[in-house]
């Protein structure tokens, strides 16, 4: 029998808590109810899973089929499981090596069956296959990984029983599992702009998430702190830095929330006479963290040593100077360029009608075709009509003279400079795109003489069409481009002292959006977020959220809108998203509507 017909196999589900509205009862008598795990909802988040033990005389494919069950449930360790293993293959396996990612549920298929009828032994082989999506290795990490998927079990007759005696090491299941077993959390790390880090306020204490996935069910806020403890991801390690010790654990009763909302942690490793200063900034790395996928809201980090003495605490309030978002800028005011190509205000009021900006970008003769304005408001960027020259001008003062940078070739149809961004250290990044030599470009500051900056592993004929740099200053998103399709790439941006100044380079840029057959627009969404405007593979083109890390789970959604050429997100929470549709510019409502506010432009943008 194949595993698409037994595809019901059994798992019990015990409800520990009924959170829905409204009244509920239960049921005094009846049978244990049979629950299909790809059936469940996200919505049963609150339902607890149990597995169910293998069912005596169970051919191979339901042992398969009720082991993949099994690893769905909410068992800490794994224990029912494991006895659709042998017993020597429980001793080995690692169900904690890593969580393959299926579209759909796991197929499962007999390939052979062979049993000695004399002596109840006999050996068998199931193939388990599916349409990969993503990974997530042992150190919660989550990648996207598309193509087939596919690998076979051996089973042995042990006793008349069929169980599992080779199998890969961790868990394979499919995407509607994940979502309900699986909670996304920020981890955070100190971004390294060393050595620009003393150019604006608060430079050295810029917090970057690290995303990770968790189990919901499974001491989730004590496997965030250990993961953070364990220092940041591979990928983002070289520009992040962390105020722990290398060496350090917890220990004791590890990781408690009281009712007031103090997070008290137990640490090993943390040497003797560590400064005060730095076991703060461990504080507010573990606030942020554990705030992030704690159920109630955190007020205070107290760290203790093995043996209960103080280390240090932190209060909310305190960890303030410390924290994601710092270099995020004012994000307050909405703007795009109006029919005469220039920078327009975008006022908030339902009443008001758009103004231009009172600096040069924002006169007539202006025209632009790209624009963009600093963090701090004081600065605007924009570039020409033709694509070939930069002009930057203070944002609201008219009588200055705007400095202007021919970069690129005017008569390039298909080329020019892309719009520009600026990150939170004030710096500004446009691309050149050029057919014959693209280039990054960097303007430290916003003015003198553009650097380029390399760009890790683009292949000939590849060039970014692009780019959105992160406030955080350390990753950047990039919209990279051939003649068949666009992609959006995320780049770590490294920088490095030298004699003569700053090097700074784009390195390992990786695949976010690998789903989408051709991407067209994209900005940042909050600290680790993006909104990408793309078209997945039979589709059409629609807006969607995206984690940098690649995962969408409960992202929220966004409304159909048509001929969608740019979108503008901030960084802030509550401020509505602009974009241009068919030479017109939208704004989405508290309501989930869309609706026209300009009847003619183009490039709608928030500062960055």
């Amino acid at each position: 029998m194949s595993g698409e017909a037994r595809r019901c196999w059994p798992v019990a589900v015990v409800a520990l808590a009924l959170l829905l509205s409204g009244c509920a009862s239960m049921p005094s008598g009846g049978s244990v109810q049979r629950v299909d795990s790809s059936q469940r909802a996200e919505g049963d988040s609150q339902v607890r899973v149990d597995g169910v033990s293998p069912q005596e005389d169970a051919a191979p494919e339901e042992i398969v089929q009720g082991f993949l069950e099994a690893v769905t449930s909410d068992d800490a360790e794994y224990e029912t499981a494991k006895e659709y293993l042998t017993p020597e293959r429980r001793e080995l396996w690692d169900p904690f090596h890593s969580t393959t990612v299926l579209t759909t549920g796991v197929s499962n298929r007999l390939l052979d069956a062979e049993t000695d009828a004399g002596t109840e032994e006999g050996t068998s082989q199931v193939e388990i296959s599916g349409t990969r999506l993503a990974n997530v290795d042992e150190a919660h990490v989550y990648s996207p990984r598309e193509g087939e998927f596919r690998t076979v079990l051996q089973l042995r007759r042990i006793e008349g029983q069929w169980r599992i005696d080779m199998l890969p090491d961790g868990l394979v299941m499919g995407e509607a599992d994940f979502r309900r077993i699986y909670h996304a959390v920020n981890t955070y790390y100190y971004a390294d702009l060393r050595p620009e880090s003393d150019r604006v306020d608060g430079g050295d204490g810029v917090l970057v998430p690290d995303p990770i996935y968790v189990r919901r069910r499974v001491e989730p806020v004590s496997e965030s702190v250990r993961t953070l403890l364990a220092g940041p991801s591979e990928w983002l390690s070289p520009v992040v830095t962390s105020a722990f010790p290398s060496d350090v654990r917890l220990t004791g009763d590890g990781v408690n929330i009281d009712g007031e909302g103090r997070l008290s942690v137990r640490l090993a490793g943390v040497p003797g006479g560590w400064p005060e200063s730095r076991c703060e900034r461990m504080a507010a790395q573990l606030l942020h963290t554990a705030q992030d996928v704690a159920s109630v809201e955190i007020t205070e980090v107290r760290l203790r040593t093995a043996s209960g003495d103080r280390l240090c605490e932190e209060t909310a309030t305190e960890a303030r100077d410390l924290a994601p978002g710092l270099l995020d800028g004012d994000a307050e005011q909405g703007y795009y360029l109006d029919e005469e190509h220039r920078l327009v205000s975008l006022s908030d009021g339902h009443d008001e009608k758009p103004f231009p900006v009172s600096g040069p970008l924002g006169q007539r003769g202006a025209e632009l075709r790209s624009a963009a304005v600093s963090r701090d408001g004081e600065l605007a960027a924009g570039v020409s009509v033709d694509g070939s020259t930069l002009y930057v001008a203070p944002l609201s003062d008219r009588d200055a003279e705007p400095e202007a940078m021919p970069l690129a070739d005017p008569t390039d149809e298909n080329g020019g400079l892309s719009a520009p961004s600026w990150d939170g250290l004030g710096d500004l990044w446009l691309a050149d795109r050029d057919a014959d030599a693209p280039r990054l470009l960097r303007l430290s500051g916003g003015g003198g003489t553009p650097r380029e900056v390399p760009v890790e592993g683009l292949r000939e004929g590849q060039r970014i069409e692009a780019l959105r740099v992160a406030p955080d200053g350390v990753r950047i998103a990039m919209l990279v481009g051939n003649e068949e399709r666009t992609s959006l790439l995320l780049g770590r941006v490294e920088r490095t002292e030298t004699e003569e100044g700053t090097d700074v380079s784009v390195t390992e840029p990786r695949p976010v959006t690998p789903q989408l057959a051709d991407t067209v627009a994209v900005s940042w969404a909050g600290d680790s977020g993006l909104v990408v405007v793309g078209r997945p593979v039979d589709g059409v083109e629609q807006i969607s959220y995206v984690e940098t890390d690649g995962s969408t789970g409960g992202a929220p959604s966004v409304p159909g809108l048509n001929d969608v050429r740019a979108v503008a997100v901030t960084e802030e929470e509550g401020r509505p998203m602009l974009a241009e549709t068919g030479n017109r510019i939208a704004r989405l409502g508290e309501d989930g509507q869309w609706k026209l506010v300009a009847e003619v432009g183009s490039t709608p943008l928030y500062p960055g």
